[in-house]
């Protein structure tokens, strides 16, 4: 089985495949001051809540927005592993084009998703990552990676706002029953909310002017959900394309003569 770790600002998404299959899924959080056995006692722990023996992980994959963890992650992979993971990095053979004016500058985890989005879904398809920052990503017909968009996640512009103001208070990110809010709260809800749908709405629009044409929408992401229901913008949604893209990676990657 391959083990997939997509490692976020704010979670660490772990899946196990059984061939194309998800066989398992875990979360948990990012901390850049766990040590590597702190991790490991973590998800071996994960694995055991499963009985899943962890010696069933063939091979592992790694994408990280987070490099300051690698070293960490990657020494407590071997050693509670015994694998050598493949990180996404420079070199590693992608099977797409990527046309970014550095490639080096292209987050691990933006690349595994339009791996997954073409493999997947096909082209032109514009997919969105709802992180800790929300990226867009733009797919075209052949398979090539264009570019696209990062903004602010929105959990991340509620904390800025909230802490950012003297009198703000913190709030639930919710859907509110109206735009014209009432209350404080109801008025924070209303702009975080319907300010974060126009906001996608209005960049699928931009991108597929840009385009010349029309081109389904991926979204992944823990706020995936809540956005699509209002925005109308978002054809479909897939909240393991980033671990799907990191199987794909790893499969291209093989030694020749492995299963």
């Amino acid at each position: 089985m391959i083990l997939a770790m997509d490692i976020g600002n704010t979670n660490i998404k772990t899946a196990l495949f059984d061939g194309k299959e998800m066989f398992k899924y875990w979360r948990m959080s990012t901390s850049i001051t766990s040590t590597s056995d702190e991790y490991g006692i973590r998800l071996t722990s994960m694995f055991d809540h499963e009985k899943v023996p962890t010696d069933v992980v063939d091979g592992i994959v790694v994408s990280s927005v987070v490099p300051t963890i690698n070293y960490t992650i990657d020494h407590m992979l071997q050693n509670y592993f015994g694998r050598v993971p493949l990180f996404v990095a420079p070199g590693v053979k992608t099977g797409i084009n990527i046309r970014y004016e550095n490639p080096r500058e292209l987050g691990s985890d933006r690349i595994a998703n339009a791996v997954a989005t073409y493999e997947e879904y096909g082209g032109p398809t514009i997919f969105i990552d709802f992180g800790t920052a929300t990226t867009f990503g733009v797919v075209d017909a052949e398979g090539s990676f264009l570019g696209g968009a990062i903004c602010p996640g929105i959990k991340l512009s509620s904390e800025a706002l909230v802490t950012g103001t003297a009198k703000l208070p913190r709030f639930e990110l919710a859907r509110p029953e109206h735009v014209i809010g009432r209350t404080t709260l109801s008025n924070l809800q209303s702009g975080m909310y319907y300010g974060y749908v126009g906001l996608v709405r209005n960049i699928v629009r931009k991108i597929r002017q840009e385009l010349g044409e029309e081109a389904y929408v991926v979204a992944t992401g823990g706020m995936a959900l809540m956005i699509a229901e209002e925005s109308k913008a978002i054809d479909k949604l897939d909240g393991l394309l980033t671990l799907k893209g990191l199987r794909m990676i790893y499969e291209r990657n093989r030694a020749e003569g492995e299963k």
